[in-house]
């Protein structure tokens, strides 16, 4: 019935209760929006703050500290806090550079977001994750913990559970990435077809309409996709499936461990063990 299950383990995922059991797996995105909504019926840290960052912008234990020092590493995504000498764990930073458009975001203990952000909410950002410089969120965003949206990243009404990553130059529209997904510089999930109606999967001879008129890729756990992959509207992939580099990807379901390559004049899909 392409569940949810089939395509995530969701063991110890903060926001696992947006997956329902034995509902279609594009159903968290139906609920993505009323989910978020959620988090910003109470006071949050960040609720007075839009505009351009000048300074930098700590966050540590609930609340916007002024008396902690920042420094930035050439290790890659690295920063350490520091009270009168002493290091601090567990604050998350926004640097100079970040400009806040909408107010309503969260981001977790020991994230940073990098120069060049646009932040547009809802966006809820888990602990230990990193935005890179330039990336840009359009609104509707559930990123979970040890994640990484990278530069010149676009992103919208999607979902990363903990550790996926889209490090370079992709494109992420109404889509769900499961655990340690990796994406490939310049890959794009491409979420609106060219042709109208909803989007609709096709698995054993069977036809499911979604009922959706976006409704970009779904990555199984630990599946990646080379440089330059597109995947078309409606693509579904099971776990520990990989994508050659450059292959554009019809729309439908492939099984946990799909293998998509390129073929002459086609394309070949094999199953891995």
């Amino acid at each position: 019935m392409l569940v949810s299950q089939e395509f995530f383990d969701l063991e110890g995922f903060e926001h696992q209760d947006i997956f329902p059991k034995d509902e279609p797996v594009w159903t968290p995105l139906d609920r993505l929006k009323d989910y978020l909504a959620s988090f910003f019926q109470k006071p949050w840290v960040l609720s007075n703050i839009t505009g351009h960052i000048d300074e930098p912008l700590v966050i540590y234990n609930g609340e916007i500290r002024n008396d902690l020092e920042v420094k930035t590493t050439s290790a890659k995504g690295s920063f350490h806090v520091y009270l009168k000498g002493g290091e601090v764990e567990g604050a998350s930073v926004i640097l100079p550079g970040v400009y806040i458009f909408d107010n309503r975001i969260i981001i977790g203990a020991g994230t940073i977001v990098e120069p060049g952000t646009l932040l547009k909410g809802p966006v809820v950002i888990g602990k230990n994750s990193e935005v890179r410089q330039g990336a840009y969120f359009r609104g509707d965003c559930l990123i979970g913990n040890n994640c990484v949206v990278g530069h010149t990243t676009e992103i919208k009404s999607s979902i990363m559970v903990d550790g996926s990553k889209a490090g370079h130059f992709a494109y992420i529209g109404d889509s769900i990435l499961g655990k340690d997904v990796n994406l490939g510089a310049g890959t794009k999930l491409a979420n609106l077809k060219m042709i109208p109606g909803s989007v609709v999967v096709k698995k054993d001879r069977k036809q499911y309409n979604t009922k959706r008129r976006k409704l970009g890729a779904i990555l199984g756990d630990r599946t990646e996709t080379g440089c330059n992959t597109v995947t078309a509207p409606g693509t579904l992939m099971g776990p520990r499936s990989i994508v050659y580099p450059g292959v554009s990807v019809p729309g439908g379901y492939y099984p946990q461990g799909s293998v998509v390559m390129p073929a002459p004049n086609s394309l070949k899909i094999l199953t891995r063990n």
